[in-house]
């Protein structure tokens, strides 16, 4: 097929992406109507006005999809998890819709049943859709399907083989039609006459690719050696294709890699930061929802536990603490005292049956009641609600020195919650194995945060037996 034919389908497949999203949430629309009018004493009213909230949705979920490349066959192709990128974007884009019917005056005149089936039913729907859309391209996505993104190689003969035997064309939504396998310079000839067989090979491969037409070249030069990558670049900008770097071994240890500009200066981005500023925005106005709500639903128990241990034992009811939160700036940590007061006393951590602790504190560490003073954390913004637990200053210098990665734990607030707690892993660590641990979890949960991710991590805190394990 042309390559005209070929840009056409791929356009197709992406508009066929798009409207499985358009689809589900028309779905979602005449479910929410249907329960409308159905309920006893509900007219009409109201609910065409949740047919206008979900045009904004609409179009506040796919602009963005659109904008960011993920309605194409590559991103289809990716296996990157659906879940969390669409779940934060439905609820950008249910923010979004909100805010404009709050400006414009017209939320009053919408339907609360029908908002609440839309925005309940609608995530769902669009995931569902998604996944059928994405595991249909997938079936007819073949080496041989005319939406595979069609490659020739170009690279000396090692470089050629590495690349086929780490890399599976199928598995990457491709179709090498064609290589050009490059002569290794030889040290014993004249230079002169290297750059002379380079040139030569190079205007035979620029023949057979525009014969060939493929979509993309890939250059499998390795980037130390700049000479004769600079000349192989020169040679295919004069083609018509997509030209691509040697995807090299230090790039396959990062999920994100992409050429960015930094004010005037052009690099390549290999990280970016765990959360993006949507992520982040969503995260933060989680927990200052759930947390003012539950300062004041638990306000008389916080007051309770406080005059219990005002009576038990002399000294403070709260606890402070200083530890390192986000990028490693220390903050002071609330929690309900448990153990004994001493002055001048040198920091030690708990252990099973440790005698310091109290009556009433060790029933506190028991049910976890003890950080429930990091509420006043999260609303000051030192804390999250979930994320990897703070640690007292001393073990992050000595952890950070012996245990690789460790120090990543801060590039997201701490939680009072996390996954390695709901996951038994908390309390008195003897080894540097019981730590390794612990990082391993919390940096599980930072590659994959999503707000359901936080949602099951409270669950968990308050319903799993795990969670409560080596708490003492």
């Amino acid at each position: 097929m042309p390559r005209r034919g070929r840009g056409l389908l791929r356009l197709a497949i992406g508009a066929a992406l798009a409207l499985a999203d358009c689809l589900a949430i028309a779905c979602v629309g005449f479910l929410a109507e249907l329960v409308h009018r159905s309920l006893p004493g509900e007219a009409g009213s109201g609910i065409e006005a949740v047919w206008h909230v979900l045009v904004l949705v609409t179009a506040f979920l796919i602009v963005p999809t659109l904008a960011r490349g993920e309605y194409s066959v590559e991103a289809a192709l990716s296996g990157v998890p659906l879940l969390r990128r669409t779940a934060t974007l439905w609820l950008a884009a249910w923010t979004g819709a909100l805010i404009v019917g709050f400006l414009t005056k017209t939320t009053g005149e919408v339907s609360r049943i029908g908002v609440l089936v839309c925005f309940a039913a609608g995530l769902p729907a669009v995931v569902v859709a998604r996944r059928l859309t994405v595991s249909l391209v997938r079936r007819h996505s073949t080496p041989r399907s005319v939406s595979a993104r069609r490659v020739h190689l170009v690279g000396y003969e090692a470089d050629v083989a590495s690349f086929h035997a780490r890399h599976d064309a199928y598995d990457l939504g491709l179709r090498v039609i064609g290589e050009t396998v490059l002569r290794s310079p030889d040290t014993t000839v004249d230079p002169e006459e290297v750059r002379a067989r380079l040139a030569e090979d190079l205007d035979l491969a620029v023949s057979v690719v525009r014969f060939l037409k493929p979509d993309d070249v890939f250059i499998l030069i390795p980037w130390g050696e700049v000479a004769p990558l600079e000349s192989c670049i020169d040679a295919f900008l004069r083609v018509p294709v997509g030209l691509h770097l040697r995807p090299g071994r230090v790039m396959d240890r990062f999920g994100e890699v992409r050429v960015d500009r930094v004010g005037r200066l052009t690099g390549l981005r290999i990280g970016r930061p765990p959360l993006g500023p949507l992520e982040i925005a969503v995260k933060r106005s989680f927990d200052l929802l759930v947390a003012a709500t539950a300062l004041a639903l638990l306000s008389p128990l916080l007051l309770l536990i406080a005059v219990v241990i005002r009576l038990d034992t002399p000294g403070p009811c709260l606890f402070r603490q200083r530890r390192h939160g986000f990028n490693q700036e220390a903050f002071s940590v609330f929690k309900f005292r448990s153990m004994r007061t001493a002055k001048d006393a040198v920091f030690r951590q708990a252990t099973r049956n440790d005698d310091r602790i109290t009556r009433v504190g060790r029933v506190l560490r028991r049910t976890n009641l003890d950080e429930l003073p990091q509420l006043l954390n999260v609303i000051r913004g030192d804390m999250s609600l979930v994320g990897p637990r703070p640690h007292a200053l001393a073990h992050d210098r000595s952890f950070e020195r012996r245990i690789a990665r460790y120090a990543r734990r801060h590039n997201v607030r701490p939680g009072i919650t996390g996954w390695a707690q709901v996951n038994g892993l908390r309390g008195e660590t003897l080894t540097d194995a019981d730590m390794r641990r612990r990082v391993e979890h919390d940096l599980h949960y930072i590659d994959n945060w999503s707000l359901w991710f936080d949602i099951q991590i409270l669950v968990m805190t308050v319903l799993a037996r795990s969670a409560f394990r080596n708490a003492y």
